[in-house]
């Protein structure tokens, strides 16, 4: 079957990774990307103080390691052109289709059909979405936003022709909110950071990788990996996710008290009960910072707990009356988790549509496949793997699994997707996990939540998805 085809979308982290593998099996495969550049969530965030919460070299691909980061946490430039250049070195440029969004994607005669913004259409044999998760910004329903008369914008849409020595305002406490509270203090004459829920902040250092660091893992790729020490990361990441599922676990009480050691370092008494958040530790997505505590107690910087009540012309006017004159607003206030491919139009076998299978809530069997809907497979999908740790590692164990799905499809020329009992029991068993989960039972509200208050992320350990991960269930698939 070499006229056998892939379509991809999105050029991101994911589907950049696809591309990369395809390319090497010597499948045709085509990636369609909406913007002009690749690089999804790195290229659509230039916000000051960008950075990456995991360790920069286990960000990284584990066939492409960079040797040149600066920092030990990777700043958000510099993983940009390390996807720019990872493209490039493997080839996959000349496959990617820029400024293409795909409005369309239906089961038909035994492929799919594939309909773009622009009129024209394609055909595949199979698709696999890597449209990520956090990329349709979520604007806050905050009365007289189009009123006022500086500039404001959401912090995944950067004005960088905006200056940023006057009086500055952020809004929204979570990873990015933080990044740019750090970078600006002691930039923006005037520092407000609006915080509606303080979140718990875990201690980082962040230091610089040497010239002469950089040049001996140049030189010595072997040294860079007993530099990473793969091993010992993912016993830590596996630690982590335990702390998620097993609240009483070494791992949760090594973060708890992390976290709680961390808030103590605040010496005004009336700040650190300001900064203390109202959950458990771990019920949110740790926020990662090495000087945020610090950073907010500049002289210049101020923390505004006030719930805020509208936005004026000239500022922001919070519930205690207050008006707080800004020249700028940058609303770090997140994005919508439960988007991925929508609004994509995706019709599966027999009329079968996305949004209808997902009415209650995005739903997948492990992540990957959905029932009615053959030879349709997701990268870093409804219900997988979201933390603290490396979502290209994540990524990368997903490829494998699917990489099984599209060569059974094509050696057999039949269409794969997970059967509807699969996914069922699949879904019955993870609600039931989440419910047992420090999202659920550490008291507060964030976007790992559904609808429904329903942890939306995988709800095991990560030892488990890699198990899961090694080779397909093939009865679950009705094969």
């Amino acid at each position: 079957m070499s006229d056998y085809r892939v379509v991809v979308i999105g050029a991101g982290m994911a589907g950049l990774l696809a591309g990369i593998k395809l390319k090497a099996q010597g499948v045709d495969f085509t990636l369609y990307e909406k913007a002009d550049r690749l690089g999804g969530t790195w290229r659509e965030n230039t916000y000051p103080g960008l950075t990456c919460d995991v360790p920069s070299h286990h960000y990284t691909y584990s066939f492409e390691r960079n040797p040149d980061w600066t920092r030990h946490l990777p700043p958000g430039p510099e993983i940009q052109a390390y996807f720019e250049r990872t493209c490039d070195r493997y080839g996959v440029r000349d496959h990617i289709r820029f400024n293409t969004q795909i409005e369309r994607a239906a089961w038909e005669d035994g492929g799919w059909t594939l309909t773009l913004a622009n009129g024209a259409s394609d055909r595949a044999d199979v698709v696999i979405a890597a449209t990520g998760v956090l990329h349709h910004p979520s604007m806050p329903a905050i009365p007289g936003l189009e009123t006022f008369e500086g500039a404001l914008f959401h912090t995944a849409r950067w004005d960088h022709g905006v200056g940023l020595d006057g009086r500055v305002g952020v809004v929204g406490m979570g990873s990015t909110g933080v990044q740019i509270i750090s970078a600006l203090a002691g930039v923006s004459g005037r520092l407000s950071h609006f915080v509606r829920n303080p979140q718990w902040i875990m201690p980082v250092k962040n230091g610089y990788f040497s010239e002469q660091e950089r040049a001996a893992f140049r030189a010595d790729p072997a040294l860079l990996e007993r530099f990473m020490d793969v091993e010992t990361y993912n016993q830590n990441v596996e630690n982590y996710t335990l702390g998620i599922t097993q609240p009483d676990s070494p791992g949760a009480q090594y973060f708890r008290q992390a976290c709680f050691d961390n808030l103590a370092s605040i010496a005004d008494p009336a700040l650190k009960e300001a900064l203390r958040p109202d959950h458990e530790p771990m019920c949110k997505r740790l926020i990662f910072s090495p000087d945020y505590y610090e950073k907010i107690q500049h002289p210049q910087a101020r923390l505004v707990r006030a719930a805020i009540e509208r936005i004026e012309p000239a500022g922001i006017r919070t519930a205690d009356g207050e008006l707080h004159e800004l020249d700028v607003i940058a609303l770090a206030t997140g994005f919508r988790a439960d988007q991925f491919m929508r609004p994509m139009e995706i019709i599966g076998a027999g009329g079968m549509d996305l949004e209808t299978l997902w009415a209650r809530r995005p739903v997948a069997y492990l992540a990957v496949s959905m029932p009615g809907f053959p030879n349709f497979f997701m990268l870093n999908g409804p219900n997988g793997p979201v933390g603290n740790y490396s979502l290209i590692d994540i990524a990368e164990h997903q490829w494998g699994y699917i990489a099984q799905l599209v060569a059974r499809a094509q050696e057999t020329g039949s269409a794969l997707c997970a059967t509807r009992e699969a996914m069922e029991a699949f879904d019955a068993e993870r609600v039931e996990a989440a419910k047992h989960t420090i999202w659920y039972t550490g008291g507060c509200q964030s976007w790992y939540l559904d609808a429904e208050g329903i942890p939306a992320s995988w709800p095991w350990n990560y030892s488990r998805f890699v198990a899961e991960m090694k080779t397909p269930k093939w009865e679950h698939f009705g094969v």
